[in-house]
């Protein structure tokens, strides 16, 4: 068990980790450049990451993650009125805009091997948790009448989180956020169409 200290000082490693990795990439990333940017020494970096890069590279994975559904609040909450869906789709297109071809957990999962258990686990979690989310939007919405019970709300988060990724993925082989943005329109639409069937 971390001391509060200690807690703040692996977070630390792990975001100036994180920095380095977007600056100068997974490889050119050294403990050095690591340990120099986050004001520690690598006896320090070696007791919170005994393991080494490959330890520490899996814990910025899963910070990375964390940061996937942060970045989407308080709108991916709150999904109970048009308004709110348009403003998480907002949110999220600008996020991978901003991001660009550069997908610092696609880089990092890749790095750690993507058919590996940690690796899945972390991308896992991480589809999981948004898929409940927008799952807990549809099911809000159904509630309230705004979309069609004949919707389902697994199937249909499912669909959209997939539709987002393959977005995603477009943006980072083309540079451009079009396939994004009408996956997620149209989507909307499916949701919109779905209320007065």
């Amino acid at each position: 068990m971390l001391t509060k200290k200690g807690a703040a000082t692996r977070q630390r490693i792990i975001e100036a980790a994180a920095d380095e990795i977007r600056e100068s990439g997974v490889g050119a990333a050294t403990l050095d450049d690591i340990c120099r940017r986050s004001g520690t020494g690598k006896s320090q970096l070696f007791h919170y990451f005994p393991e080494g890069k490959e330890q520490l590279l899996m814990a910025v994975a899963e910070w990375e993650a964390a940061r996937v559904i942060e970045d989407q609040q308080p709108y991916l909450g709150q999904l109970t009125s048009w308004e709110a869906w348009r403003q998480w789709r907002d949110v999220v297109i600008e996020r991978y805009r901003r991001q660009g071809v550069h997908c610092p957990l696609g880089v990092l999962i890749t790095e750690i091997g993507r058919h590996t258990p940690a690796a899945q686990a972390v991308t896992r979690q991480l589809l999981e948790q948004w898929q409940r989310q927008v799952e807990v939007g549809i099911e809000n919405m159904r509630e309230s009448g705004s979309i069609s019970r004949d919707i389902d709300p697994v199937r249909a988060s499912a669909a959209l989180i997939a539709a987002i990724q393959g977005g995603v993925t477009i943006l980072m082989s083309t540079g451009t956020a079009d396939h994004l943005e009408a996956a997620l329109d149209l989507y909307l639409d499916y949701l919109r169409i779905g209320a007065l069937v």
